[in-house]
């Protein structure tokens, strides 16, 4: 049986700091609105921040040309998101939530690790079953526009990983 991922993306950057400072950083998901692209940041809604099992509530903002074609959220979203593993200086992922609350296979995350003085710092997604937004968007697609959404999308989800980290070394070489 086959393993392969609906969605994967991966990016990755070197920042001039300790993996221990890098990962304080990405672990502040209320901060995210400094780098993402997408996510203006958000606020703990249970648990322990950055604990494994809490739970964060992002807000959101898409712009109306993002895979302009498709039926895709626009504008202010929220979303929920539950963190799936936390090791300080190593790993730092979360799974999102459908609109019942359960973990979705979906699932962001960074990793942290030493590089030399610096940090190798990489931003990854994994989508391994259609979530409930994508089942929504894509219900009365073709396959060809099938295709074609999850081509653009995952172009997409590409590029914001990599915006992401350029901003997050911004953010992380200007306070160490």
């Amino acid at each position: 049986m086959s393993t392969q991922p609906l969605f994967s993306a991966r990016a990755e950057i070197t920042v001039s700091a300790r993996p221990d400072e890098v990962y304080a950083v990405v672990s502040d998901l209320p901060r995210s609105g400094e780098w993402s692209p997408e996510c203006l940041g958000g606020t703990w809604v249970t648990g322990e921040p950055g604990a494994v099992g809490s739970v964060f509530r992002g807000e959101n903002l898409r712009s109306e040309d993002v895979v302009a074609w498709a039926p895709v959220v626009r504008g202010r979203w929220t979303t929920h998101a539950e963190v799936v593993a936390a090791e300080p200086g190593r790993t730092f992922r979360w799974a999102m939530h459908d609109s019942k609350g359960e973990k979705q296979h979906s699932v962001w995350g960074f990793d942290v690790e030493p590089d030399g003085e610096d940090t190798l710092l990489v931003h990854h997604f994994r989508m391994d079953a259609p979530t409930e937004g994508i089942r929504g968007i894509t219900a009365e697609m073709d396959t060809d526009a099938k295709r074609r959404f999850f081509e653009e999308w995952g172009e997409k989800v590409a590029g914001d990983l990599a915006e992401t980290l350029r901003r997050i070394k911004t953010v992380i070489e200007k306070t160490v």
